[in-house]
């Protein structure tokens, strides 16, 4: 018996894998879900043993279509849900439930196709790619991703199915994140000049990191598809010392890069001015995206759409790890960016529709 978008749907927000949390009962229930309409699975563990990716095949050869999807969301804690956020709902023609939109929804339309397209009319190969930990700095694909042509081939086309309101999307910035250490003397603050107070130098880099911000609006590279058109610096948490009274020897900044394709981080890390008694660690980062509309496949998709020209994005996604293997990416999902990550996350059931359509439309074509 084959399931409704909605009961597929409801059984992945069921799961409440919550990023940096386990994720392994969404996996059985997809590969479960995918072996029994044909296709073959192979599971991927994590380094740590404490995570679980899924690529999954149908069909022979190399071409055909990969989809692209993540299993983890955002946490819901501190968020006013008006329900539970893990038991999908339904209210003026949207689903509500922690990750429908980002990205659960597009997992759910990818399913959906598997079970109701039947074999013979299925004219390509059709593989899915399922990682973990995609909110934290895309953690699960960069394990997975030297895996996905040897195990699954090499498809004609990448969709990375994150909501973009079904426009294609060939381009978006990518980011690298740091973690930088400042070191002092601790002692009584009653004789404070004669110790080194680590939130000094701390307190140098951000300024540094805000003059390297300038820099990089007036003369940096430009692109003006994005918003900002140039590549940013931020520094997100700074926390250091322990009471009023000691000298802290200790500073923690947590900043990050989000660059251009014409600028790399090491580039704009080389014109930032580091100050003396600061270690600065990179502790996570992922490529940019910047496809190439005119090529075939990408065209092929995009002439079955209503809106078929490329754009941006301002956020990040796996696309670029599949782009660096030379695979014709993009971006395209049902939602709305702007509805994800909220409290009562949403999205419309009609965006959904489109997607199995234009999906099965294209796998058949």
């Amino acid at each position: 018996m084959e399931l409704s978008t909605k009961d597929i749907l409801a059984a992945l927000v069921g799961f409440p894998t919550v990023t940096d949390g386990p994720n392994g009962a969404l996996v059985d229930w997809v590969e479960d879900f995918l072996q029994l309409h044909g296709f073959a699975t192979w599971r991927l563990v994590s380094a740590d043993g404490l995570k679980a990716g899924l690529l999954a095949k149908r069909g022979e050869g190399d071409g055909g279509l990969l989809c692209s999807a993540h299993s983890d969301v955002v946490p819901v804690a501190g968020q006013a849900w008006s329900r539970d956020a893990f038991g999908l709902f339904e209210r003026d023609g949207r689903y509500f439930g922690r990750g429908t939109t980002d990205m659960k929804g597009f997992l759910a339309c990818v399913l959906a196709v598997a079970q109701s397209l039947k074999v013979e009319a299925q004219s390509m190969p059709l593989s899915l790619a399922l990682s973990w930990d995609e909110e934290i700095g895309c953690r699960g694909i960069a394990e997975m991703i030297d895996t996905v042509i040897p195990t699954l081939g090499r498809p004609d086309l990448c969709l990375v199915g994150e909501p973009t309101s079904l426009k294609i999307v060939t381009g978006h910035k990518g980011k690298a994140s740091y973690r930088a250490v400042a070191t002092g003397e601790a002692g009584h603050s009653a004789m404070a000049p004669r110790f080194r107070n680590a939130l000094h130098p701390a307190a140098d880099l951000l300024q540094a990191i805000r003059e390297r911000q300038s820099t990089l609006m007036e003369e940096g590279a430009r692109d003006g598809r994005y918003d900002p058109p140039f590549s940013t610096i931020h520094a997100g948490v700074l926390r250091g010392g322990s009471a009023l009274n000691i000298v802290p020897d200790r500073a923690e900044l947590l900043f990050e890069i989000r660059h251009l394709a014409a600028e790399t981080p090491d580039s704009i890390m080389r014109g930032l001015d580091v100050p003396r008694n600061v270690t600065i660690t990179q502790t996570g980062s992922y490529p940019g995206l910047c496809s190439n509309a005119e090529h075939p496949a990408i065209r092929a998709f995009a002439s079955s759409l209503a809106q078929p020209d490329a754009g941006t994005v301002a956020f990040g996604t796996e696309a670029g790890f599949f782009a660096t293997l030379g695979l014709a990416t993009i971006v395209w999902g049902p939602g709305d960016m702007r509805d994800g990550h909220q409290p009562d996350e949403s999205i419309a059931i009609s965006e959904l529709e489109s997607c199995i359509r234009i999906l099965r439309a294209y796998l058949s074509y």
